[in-house]
């Protein structure tokens, strides 16, 4: 494993599993609304490429509050979602009401006991960081069927124009020195999330990765971007009063320009099967 991919996931499965479960409880509403969605252009391929259909069996883990769950839905394929946050897990229930094809259970990827050889694909959108590797990769891998597809699903952090950034970056210095990190442009993005895929096949128990990127533009009021951010884990790590202060800066610079903010992203999927 590479520094910059030991560094992608300490944070998130080197918390203890009550943390990991609770985590996203401040932010559930605000993450249901204001998470980017997958392109349909890309879920298009992914659909294509590990052959799903109306017969397919499918796992989902960390289903979150079902960003993309109504997408695989839709296709009439019957899913098992698991999301172990309490708060995900309502929404999530709310979401797939009108989908008699999804069944729901409340726990973590590392307590749920799946049947060997039971799934035709198994999908984590933005999810399988949190797992830890030696166990993540060997179970999904024992669940799936021999012809069987991970599906890994990421939207990267919605980012500002550079010259925005640049705006932003002292705002950053004062109140949250430790968020001031170096601006993502493409390039950037499409190289972190191409390690994390790449965790996938030095597992062992996985090969054969197919991969597919498209970059994404949204617009956002400057509400909804601050939103957006209580989101992200490193905001969310923040103390009230510091976070408050740094959105109160933030808030300031961004009303100067206008009242919504171009933001761009890249989106990405990895497949895999079983070795």
């Amino acid at each position: 494993m590479t520094d910059l991919q030991q560094i992608l996931l300490n944070e998130c499965y080197g918390q203890d599993r009550e943390t990991r479960r609770y985590w996203y409880s401040p932010a559930a509403e605000a993450y249901q609304q204001f998470r980017p969605r997958y392109p349909q252009a890309l879920i298009d391929q992914v659909i294509n490429i590990a052959q799903l259909s109306p017969r397919s069996r499918l796992l989902e883990i960390g289903c979150g509050p079902a960003i993309a769950t109504p997408t695989f839905a839709k296709i009439g394929c019957s899913i098992t979602g698991i999301e172990p946050n309490p708060d995900f897990f309502r929404l999530a229930q709310q979401t797939c009401q009108p989908y008699a094809n999804v069944e729901l259970y409340k726990c973590l990827f590392e307590e749920w006991i799946p049947e060997p050889g039971q799934f035709d694909a198994i999908l984590a959108a933005s999810s399988f960081h949190w797992i830890t590797p030696d166990i993540g990769y060997p179970k999904a891998a024992a669940a799936l069927r021999p012809e069987g597809h991970l599906i890994l699903l990421w939207n990267k952090e919605l980012q500002p124009p550079y010259g925005v950034y640049q705006q932003l970056s002292p705002v950053y210095e004062r109140y949250a020195p430790s968020l001031n990190r170096s601006y993502e442009d493409q390039a950037t993005q499409v190289a972190i999330l191409n390690d994390l895929g790449q965790i996938a096949v030095e597992s062992g128990h996985f090969k054969q990765i197919t991969s597919g990127w498209q970059e994404v533009n949204a617009n956002y009021s400057i509400d909804q971007y601050l939103l957006l951010l209580t989101t992200y884990s490193p905001y969310l790590k923040l103390e009230v009063q510091q976070r408050q202060n740094l959105f109160n800066g933030l808030r300031q610079i961004l009303e100067r320009n206008t009242d919504t903010i171009s933001l761009s992203y890249v989106s990405a999927f990895h497949i895999v099967q079983p070795c």
